[in-house]
């Protein structure tokens, strides 16, 4: 079959989305490429379309091992005969691959990066027809990345023993170096490179000033979206620690959410167990570490909290893009303070690493910090990172209720005046306790209500002064010392300011944080416009049916339809197995499969 055949009777759409096609004949063709798509955009079909129609076996190279279980599982319900090879296959299930792959009866093989390297592995792959090589998850080989895996150095070693076979390299996540190290480690550098928009219009960004984050993700999660509460909804919380996991997961509880915890720290089983129920089931909450999420591509994801700040706008990127693959309304929500930031710097300074990887890990975390402290379109701010300009997104907090800027020149002199004039040895409290003119015990033992700055801040509450301290070190103005215990330091660029030849206009701190609401142009999770209370219990109908279904064939509901293609078959309401293929997401396999269940259901309607 063509690649259109394919698309619709495989797969069961009728077009292809964006720079898909291209990609896809390109491959076919046998040439290689290199494919920044954001998650939710498509990447998978890139790679296992042209597995299909070309000779031999597609070889998917990919760390992550959930990722390989569900597309694996989606594939053989579509027909494709799909098998994978990691440290969890059993002696019996690899003895069944092997033999497949001998009489030549797979289109795709997904394999851990660490098996590809093995010489077994390899000399059972120069026995055969190769498809391609479709290396996922490729801004791993950046030692300077957010996600590095020394063994994606080493997979050109592999893949250029097979000339002549086509590679295509994935991500969704990738700045400017990074991409040239995708080209450079991995051989490609005749590939021909698409970037599609990093752009996720339908995840709407949201940070606040962490005070009470415990108190602030109930508020939020309440609040949900446009009003509606998250209660039975399905999100992430990530935390920076194995233990916040665990009290975070104990808070939503005690609160009414069907929440768990996730880390590294839990035996291998139970992290199995919470990972499935994930997957499996509808409205539950993961507190987990940022391990958590990896390769796991379940579309229905509400929402995705950060109560810690992450070190990188790439590994936020990746994490908030967990949230609405469906393309349905989803919320980034993020809560940070100055203490992350001490925190983050003390990992980078404390990890060993050399300087130069470090000076990069710098300035990582500051592209997150100014991105924390935007006064602008986050959605601009995080975009221009990755190389792409946009407008204002009119879905983001500062779009949606706009922060107010005041002169803050003299707020800034003060504020640096302090730490100077305390010789920069103190952090964030103690300066604010000498401008607003605290006496407390350590300004008596260190003489500082003698200082000239003593309380010239009084009319700045603590927060307030939290505030402008906070946006100052995300200018560079002033620069935390992790080795003495996030001790303020005044930088270079700060001198213009001091002698007056700079101003500085700074967020004015709000009352409380602001209620973003947005209008929303369709009802949640792909429903019609004009949805009926009819639609709804229909709806609910055709879900109840596909998690009947999904049990039954041991796999997630969304592998058996997502919830897109049961609103479609809601407005469409098909009768017969040929209305049932015009519905997208529904070809004829699934048609035989599953079609007589839910033509019954709808023929009651």
């Amino acid at each position: 079959m063509d690649a259109a055949s394919v698309l619709r009777e495989v797969f069961g759409f009728s077009s292809f989305r964006g720079s898909q096609g291209e990609i896809v004949e390109r491959t076919i063709a046998g040439e290689d490429s290199v494919v920044l798509m954001p998650t939710g955009g498509g990447k998978s079909l890139c790679y296992q379309l042209p597995s299909i129609v070309r000779p031999g076996v597609g070889v998917v190279v990919s760390p992550l091992i959930a990722l390989m279980h569900d597309q694996v599982e989606a594939l053989r319900l579509l027909g494709v005969k799909a098998a994978y090879w990691n440290s969890t296959s059993s002696d019996e299930e690899l003895f069944r691959v092997r033999q497949a792959l001998r009489a030549g009866e797979l289109d795709l093989l997904y394999v851990a990066p660490e098996r590809l390297l093995t010489p077994s592995f390899v000399s059972t792959l120069e026995d055969l027809e190769i498809a391609l090589f479709a290396i996922d998850e490729a801004h791993c080989v950046s030692a300077w990345g957010h996600d590095f895996r020394p063994e994606y150095l080493r997979i050109a070693e592999i893949t250029s023993r097979f000339p002549g076979v086509p590679r295509i390299a994935l991500t969704a996540t990738a700045d400017a170096i990074t991409r040239r190290e995708i080209h450079q480690r991995l051989g490609l550098t005749e590939a021909r490179e698409f970037v599609t928009s990093f752009d996720r219009p339908n995840i709407r960004y949201v940070v606040e000033e962490k005070n009470d984050v415990r108190a602030q993700l109930l508020r939020f999660l309440a609040q949900g979206d446009d009003g509606d509460s998250f209660k039975g909804s399905t999100g992430i919380v990530y935390c920076q620690s194995r233990k916040r996991t665990e009290e975070f997961a104990e808070l939503l509880r005690d609160n009414g959410y069907d929440a768990v915890a996730y880390h590294a720290g839990m035996h291998g089983d139970e992290r199995t167990a919470m990972q499935q129920r994930f997957r499996r089931e509808d409205g539950v909450v993961v507190c987990a570490t940022i391990a958590f999420g990896m390769g796991i591509d379940k579309p229905d994801v509400r929402f995705v909290a950060h109560v810690d700040l992450p070190k990188s706008l790439e590994g936020y990127y990746q994490e908030t893009g967990r949230a609405g693959r469906d393309g349905e309304p989803s919320v980034a929500w993020m809560a940070y303070g100055l203490a992350d930031v001490v925190a983050q710097a003390s990992f980078i300074s404390g990890g060993g690493a050399s300087a130069e990887q470090q000076r990069v890990e710098q300035m990582k975390l500051d592209a997150m910090l100014g991105y924390a402290e935007a006064a602008t379109c986050r959605r601009r701010v995080l975009l221009a990172y990755f190389g792409e300009e946009s407008g204002d997104c009119g879905n983001c907090d500062t779009c949606l209720s706009p922060p107010e800027l005041y002169d803050a020149t003299v707020d800034t002199q003060k504020a640096l005046s302090a730490v100077i004039r305390t010789g920069q040895r103190f952090g964030a409290g103690h300066i604010i306790d000498v401008l607003r003119g605290k006496r407390t015990a350590k300004i008596e033992s260190w003489n500082h209500a003698d200082l000239p700055t003593f309380g010239v801040g009084a009319e700045l509450s603590d927060q307030e002064w939290r505030s402008v301290i906070r946006q100052l070190v995300a200018r560079g103005l002033l620069s935390p010392d992790p080795s003495r215990m996030g001790a303020l330091t005044v930088t270079e660029r700060a001198r213009p300011v001091l002698e007056g030849h700079e101003t500085v206009s700074l967020r004015r701190l709000a009352a409380s944080p602001a209620r973003v609401k947005r209008s929303r142009s369709a009802a949640p999770g792909g429903a019609p416009a004009d949805l009926t209370d009819d639609d709804r219990a229909l709806f609910e109908l055709l879900r109840t049916e596909r998690r009947a279904v999904a049990d039954a064939d041991g796999v997630p509901p969304y592998v058996v339809f997502p919830d897109r293609t049961l609103w479609e078959l809601v407005a469409a309401k098909p009768q017969t197995r040929e209305a049932l293929l015009a519905v997208n997401g529904i070809g004829p396999v699934k048609a035989d499969k599953y079609g007589e269940r839910f033509l019954a259901l709808l023929a009651n309607d």
